[in-house]
C-alpha cells in the first residue's frame, strides 16, 4: 500500500525522547515533510487518512510502526493512551531505526 506523504504522521515514542530526533529522521528518508510530523498527545487525534508512526517494541525499540488511521470513534480518554483509544489503524509499512 503507498503512503500519502503529505498527510500529517502522529509519533509515538512512549516516553523515548532519546529517539524523538532518530525516529524524525527516519520519517523524513521515507519522504513525510518536517511540518507534519507532530507529537502524538494523549488529547487530540489524527484523522481517518493521515498516519501513526509508533517506535517498535517498548521498551527498547528497533525499528517505527507505520500505520494509517481507518477509523476514529468519540470515547473517554484513557490513561496514557488518552483519545487514541477511539483510533482504528492498519499496519501499513515499518522503518527500523
Amino acid at each position: 500500500m503507498s503512503m500519502d506523504n503529505a498527510k500529517a504522521v502522529y509519533l509515538f515514542v512512549h516516553g523515548r525522547m532519546d529517539l524523538m530526533q532518530k525516529s524524525v529522521d527516519a520519517l523524513l528518508t521515507k519522504g513525510f515533510s518536517k511540518e507534519n510530523i507532530f507529537p502524538a498527545s494523549p488529547t487530540k487525534v489524527g484523522q481517518i487518512g493521515e498516519y501513526m508512526a509508533m517506535l517498535w517494541m517498548p521498551p527498547n525499540p528497533d525499528h517505527i510502526k507505520i500505520q494509517k488511521i481507518t477509523k476514529v470513534e468519540a470515547v473517554e480518554p484513557q490513561g496514557m493512551i488518552g483519545l487514541w483509544k477511539g483510533v482504528s489503524k492498519e499496519d501499513i509499512t515499518t522503518i527500523p531505526l
